[in-house]
């Protein structure tokens, strides 16, 4: 996978660069805020999200420059919800990418503000003229952001998952239910945006709305494992703390070994579906098999 993680190398410093020109710190009081959300933006990050932003749109000749724009922007949005995930109310998390989390390195108000500054950012990031879609693309990927970001997608599941905390009789279907809201909307968002953007044809959207799918759930239950085995140095986090918090997890409801068959069934599955852009998703599958196998 050699290629794969020069790919993902190569769009972590694009999207670094960018989010740094389109966050410059001014010279008056409020700087502290922008501080705040340049320190979690600019953490280091694996940009899995933007990537495939990025690789998407390639499927369907879009220019690179022109998507790396709503890459930023999702990141933004993925990196707000990181900051507030990690707040006392929340998950009450000290360590973010082997480093303090936001409201830890500033103070909680200043981090709930950065939150909300990254997440308005990404709308105007993709709504400005600089975003050079014409006005209806643009329109229909804020439209597709704010569903994938909001109530009916992350926030939505965010919910559940507080929900779920301590009860005993959540099921498997509700459990990939909240998964697919709070982390799989926006991997489909991810896929969906180069389609958009290539104004591309019911059919192939509907095959990267599949791939989305398998590899958002991939991502979900890979996590739970590695929370369960992986250690805190190695993640960057604290660990365990499902487990602690008495979470239904996959791991809780099928074991680790099912879980683990279950997340390559599902890379396997979405290898599979995209068999129709032949050689141009090779790094698509490439990252559909890194997903299931990383230790981080």
């Amino acid at each position: 996978m050699a290629n794969l993680s020069a790919a993902v190398k190569e769009t972590s410093a694009e999207v670094a660069a960018e989010i740094d020109r389109l966050l410059p710190v001014p010279n008056t009081p409020e700087r502290r805020v922008v501080e705040a959300m340049r320190y979690s933006a600019l953490a280091g990050g694996k940009c899995l999200r933007p990537f495939l932003v990025l690789q998407s749109a390639a499927l369907f000749g879009v220019e690179r420059s022109k998507a790396l724009r709503v890459a930023v922007a999702l990141e933004m949005v993925h990196c707000y919800s990181l900051i507030h995930d990690d707040l006392p109310a929340m998950d009450n998390d000290d360590m973010r990418r082997g480093q303090p989390t936001c409201h830890k390195k500033f103070d909680e108000a200043t981090a709930i503000l950065a939150g909300d500054g990254l997440l308005t950012r990404a709308f105007g990031v993709i709504a400005s003229d600089e975003c050079l879609f014409e006005p209806a693309v643009r329109c229909q990927l804020i439209a597709e952001l704010s569903k994938a970001a909001g109530m009916s997608g992350m926030i939505g599941g965010q919910m559940l998952d507080i929900l779920a905390e301590g009860m005993d009789d959540t099921d498997l279907p509700e459990i990939i239910r909240l998964q697919q809201m709070k982390t799989g909307r926006l991997f489909s968002f991810a896929c969906e945006a180069g389609a958009i953007m290539g104004k591309a044809s019911y059919e192939d959207r509907q095959v990267l709305k599949s791939y989305a799918r398998d590899i958002g759930l991939a991502f979900q239950i890979t996590d739970d494992i590695l929370d369960a085995e992986g250690d805190e140095e190695s993640m960057g986090k604290a660990v365990r703390k499902d487990l602690d918090a008495h979470k239904a997890t996959f791991i809780s409801l099928l074991g680790i070994e099912k879980a683990k068959e279950q997340a390559d069934a599902l890379s396997y599955q979405a290898i599979a579906s995209l068999e129709c852009f032949d050689e141009k998703a090779d790094l698509l599958r490439d990252l559909a098999r890194f997903i299931v196998e990383r230790r981080s």
